[in-house]
């Protein structure tokens, strides 16, 4: 939360708090729980209706700008439905969520609830935002990860053309080496190019180093001035096949800077 104040501080912006809330586990339990109007339900949702509202006054004292304004939500769902119901109704622009990092079987059986949101949310772009990532109050340098693959869409591109043009921030446009490029890859990378001219941008190609992971990673080390790393999320995509690695599910446990996540409307 707090870099989403951070990084808008100059933004007009409203900013909604989501919590969500569930009597038991399942879809089930929770139906019964809110039909009753059982005790356990009110208590749940006193309480997610005091934290927010603390929360939101928190929030309000770290914000000096006028044009901030923040509003509570507490909803009676899991935490996948009441996000997208939300972004759907309010007409979110971003989403952005805090995200522990989690290594090995930790990764296959746990899970992560942003990386269910990455997964299950394929309307609106996500921020995840390592938990303990200080934010330096802006953004310098977006590393867009691509391979070229498709022919991107203005609007597909305006989540990171924006953040760039807010922040007078740099795109650096990097695919991962693979031997050439097809005439396909040259078209595209020359569209993609015209998509983003309205801000500066450049392109580099990146080493390949035993996972796109550690390549993205070996980037972020060796440029100080990256703050932000956007990957454009498609089934099957580029990084997939070339490499069988869940290139998105690895970054978002284990981005050591932010993480956008833009789905691919097609």
């Amino acid at each position: 939360m707090v870099y989403a104040l951070t990084i808008f501080k100059d933004a007009a912006c409203e900013f909604f708090v989501l919590n969500a809330f569930q009597v038991g586990t399942s879809g089930l339990s929770t139906k019964i729980g809110m039909s009753n109007d059982t005790r356990l339900f009110n208590l749940l949702k006193e309480e997610s209706e005091r934290e927010v509202k603390k929360t939101l006054g928190q929030l309000r004292q770290v914000s000096s700008n006028p044009n901030h304004h923040f509003y509570g939500l507490s909803v009676a769902d899991n935490l996948v439905n009441a996000i997208g119901r939300t972004v759907y109704n309010k007409g979110m622009d971003y989403i952005i969520m805090g995200t522990k990092g989690a290594t090995g079987l930790k990764e296959v059986f746990l899970g992560s609830n942003t990386y269910k949101i990455i997964r299950e949310i394929d309307f609106c772009p996500i921020i995840a935002v390592p938990d303990d990532y200080e934010c330096k109050g802006g953004l310098r340098t977006i590393l867009l990860v691509t391979g070229y693959e498709h022919l991107f869409e203005t609007y597909e591109l305006s989540p990171v053309v924006q953040l760039a043009e807010i922040f007078h921030a740099k795109i650096r446009i990097a695919h991962v080496t693979n031997g050439g490029l097809t005439k396909e890859q040259e078209h595209s990378k020359r569209a993609l190019m015209r998509k983003v001219k309205s801000v500066p941008f450049d392109f580099v190609e990146m080493e390949k180093y035993a996972t796109i992971q550690n390549s993205i990673q070996k980037m972020i080390a060796d440029d100080q001035s990256i703050d932000l790393v956007a990957m454009i999320n498609h089934d099957r995509g580029f990084f997939e096949k070339l490499t069988r690695e869940p290139v998105i599910k690895k970054i978002a446990f284990n981005s050591i800077v932010p993480f956008l996540v833009i789905h691919l409307f097609e």
